[in-house]
C-alpha cells in the first residue's frame, strides 16, 4: 500500500501583475515567466508535488525562480491565481486549503504550519521578547495559562540552545544566529507537522549555518516534522533534503531524491546549478 501524502499540491499557479491576452494562462510565455507586452510575472507556473510526513523536501533555484513565492503562499502570506493544495490531517485531505475561510487559514497556520522566513524581522515582533513571541503563537491557538505557556516557551527555546534566562531578553538584541533559532522555536510551538523554511541560513557565518543547519535536522529526526526547505545553496540541500524540486522561472524543471538529482542532474538547468557547486 503507497503512503499518503501529508501535503498535496496540484498545479499552482501565481501571477504577479494584471495579465494581457498574450500571457493569459501560464504556459503562454514559453521558457521566459515575464510577458514582454505588460510586464506580469508567473512566479509559479503548474507546480505539482508531495510532502511525506517526516521528510524533508528541497525546493532549489536561483533568484526570481518561484521558490519564496511557492512557500509563501503556502503560507497564506501570498494568495495564488490557481491551483489546490491539501493536508491529510486536515478534514481528512479532501479540503482545498486555499479555498477555504479566512478563519480556517489562521487555523492551518496556527496548528499544521510553522513558517521560518529568511528575515527574522519578519517572523519575530522585536518589540517582543523571545518568549513572548512564542507565546503569541500559543495564545492564537488557545492556549491562556501563564505557566503553561513559559514552560512550553523555556522547553522550545532549550531545544534550540537558547539559554532559558535568556527567554525574557528583545530578540534583536541577539545575533542572526539566535534570532533565526528563536524563529524556529516559535514555528515549533504548537507542534505542527509541517515546517517551511525560506533560505534560513541565508546572510549567517558558515559555523553558525552549521549550526542551524544541525538544528534543523535534530528537528526533523526527533520530532518528525515534514520539511519544505528553500534554497539557492545546494549545499545547504545536499546537507538536508531526501528529496529535491528544481524551479527556474516559475517551473518545476526537475524532481527526484536528492542523491539522483546532485549525482546525475538531468535538466540542462539543473547540470548547470551542480556543476555551480563543484
Amino acid at each position: 500500500m503507497t503512503e499518503t501524502p501529508l501535503l498535496k499540491v496540484r498545479n499552482v499557479n501565481k501571477r504577479y501583475g494584471e495579465g494581457c491576452p498574450k500571457c493569459a494562462a501560464p504556459d503562454m510565455l514559453g521558457e521566459e515567466n515575464r510577458c514582454a507586452y505588460c510586464g506580469s510575472v508567473w512566479a509559479c507556473r503548474n507546480v505539482i508535488f508531495d510532502l511525506y510526513e517526516g521528510e524533508i523536501l528541497g525546493i532549489v533555484g536561483e533568484s526570481g525562480s518561484g521558490k519564496s513565492t511557492l512557500v509563501k503562499s503556502l503560507y497564506f502570506d501570498d494568495s495564488i491565481t490557481s491551483g489546490t493544495a491539501s493536508i491529510s490531517s486536515y478534514k481528512e485531505g479532501t479540503a482545498d486549503i486555499f479555498s477555504v475561510s479566512p478563519q480556517q487559514k489562521r487555523y492551518i497556520r496556527n496548528y499544521l504550519m510553522g513558517m521560518v522566513y529568511q528575515n527574522p524581522w519578519l517572523g519575530l515582533k522585536m518589540s517582543f521578547s523571545s518568549g513572548g513571541n512564542i507565546a503569541e503563537k500559543l495564545i492564537a491557538s488557545g492556549t491562556y495559562h501563564v505557566g503553561t505557556i513559559r514552560e512550553r516557551a523555556s522547553a522550545l527555546l532549550e531545544h534550540v540552545e537558547i539559554p532559558v534566562a535568556r527567554m525574557d531578553e528583545l530578540p534583536k538584541n541577539f545575533s542572526g544566529g539566535m534570532q533565526q533559532r528563536v524563529q524556529i522555536s516559535k514555528a515549533l510551538a504548537n507542534n505542527p507537522p509541517i515546517l517551511l523554511l525560506d533560505e534560513v541560513t541565508t546572510g549567517l557565518d558558515l559555523s553558525v549555518q552549521a549550526k542551524v543547519l544541525d538544528l534543523i535536522r535534530s528537528i526533523q529526526r526527533e520530532l518528525r516534522v515534514a520539511m519544505i526547505v528553500v534554497s539557492h545553496d545546494l549545499g545547504v540541500i545536499r546537507m538536508l533534503a531526501d528529496r529535491t524540486m528544481v524551479m527556474k522561472s516559475g517551473k518545476v524543471v526537475e524532481q527526484g531524491l536528492t542523491d539522483q538529482i546532485l549525482e546525475d542532474p538531468q535538466h540542462e538547468y539543473t547540470q548547470l546549478l551542480v556543476h555551480s557547486l563543484l
